[in-house]
């Protein structure tokens, strides 16, 4: 690839356990990415992920672009990210992680950069490999856990029948949010999807 890429992290944890869980949409919208793109994803030699490559845009205005499904646990996705990150020669202002957010409503998008980690582990690993938080994140909401249920038993669970049906359209307008930042530009991301 010529030039920096943009990195797109989805987060989530590995195997078939996790794969319909509220904490992996960051791998569903990875997926639906890839699919856009026509790539697959397959393991990286260096950093220990599943990752494509591709270009986002329209002819003469190409954004290169690396997909990136860290294969590490949710905590300990601060790794991979970083070793693709210098395989990639790309700086963290070129780094876009798609995660679940509790704080927002079941469905929403937000788009922003820097921040906290809010208590995400998988925000939290990659804040403390790179010594900044200074990325790009989209947040799919997920909303709050209902009753007493404890927020880290509630992201491992499957989503509700409601959601379920629901879930296509969100991981897709999640796909084009970041299409749009890689292509449009934070304002106008923000302005369109951060409603």
């Amino acid at each position: 690839m010529s030039g920096s890429p943009w990195l797109v992290v989805g987060l989530g944890n590995p195997g078939p356990e996790y794969a319909a869980t509220r904490h992996n949409v960051g791998f569903l919208v990875v997926d639906r990415l890839a699919d856009a793109l026509g790539v697959k994803l397959a393991r990286h030699k260096r950093g220990h992920a599943l990752a494509a490559e591709g270009k986002f845009g329209v002819p003469g205005a190409l954004t290169p672009t690396v997909l990136v499904e860290p294969m590490s646990y949710m905590n300990e996705s601060g790794g991979p990210v970083k070793a693709l990150m210098a395989f990639y020669g790309v700086e963290p202002d070129h780094l876009v992680v798609v995660h679940d957010e509790l704080d927002i409503p079941f469905a929403a998008i937000r788009v922003k950069f820097g921040g906290g980690d809010n208590g995400h582990n998988g925000l939290k690993s990659i804040r403390r490999a790179l010594g900044t938080g200074d990325f790009f994140r989209v947040r799919v909401g997920i909303d709050r856990p209902p009753g007493r249920q404890e927020p880290a038993d509630y992201v491992l669970k499957p989503y509700s029948s409601a959601e379920r049906k629901e879930l296509p359209e969100v991981v897709q307008r999640a796909a084009d949010a970041v299409e749009s930042l890689l292509t449009q530009g934070l304002e106008r991301t923000q302005n369109t999807f951060n409603t």
